[in-house]
């Protein structure tokens, strides 16, 4: 691994869960969750509308990330911290 980190979308919501820049916008995740992720249809690709709130939307969010092709979704299990939106995400 090199290092890089690729940068997570500013729309995502705080939390666990984070669509970065390597979304291809294939709708893997919207098909998976579509309660907790939407689509920025002006830079094609998809965010994180909201938080899971359950441990069932948690199950979900966590189907979506093992599915994308890309590798796209990123969760910071259970940390504190938010990078600020813009800064590299952790994966």
């Amino acid at each position: 691994m090199n290092g890089f980190r690729h940068v997570r979308w500013p729309q995502n919501a705080p939390g666990r869960f984070y669509v970065d820049e390597q979304c291809i916008d294939c709708d893997v995740c919207r098909d998976i969750a579509p309660a907790l992720f939407r689509r920025d249809d002006r830079d094609a690709h998809s965010f994180v509308a909201r938080q899971p709130a359950t441990a069932d939307e948690r199950r979900v969010a966590e189907e979506a990330r093992d599915e994308c092709p890309v590798g796209a979704i990123g969760d910071d299990g259970d940390a504190l911290e938010e990078p600020p939106v813009g800064q590299p995400a952790r994966h």
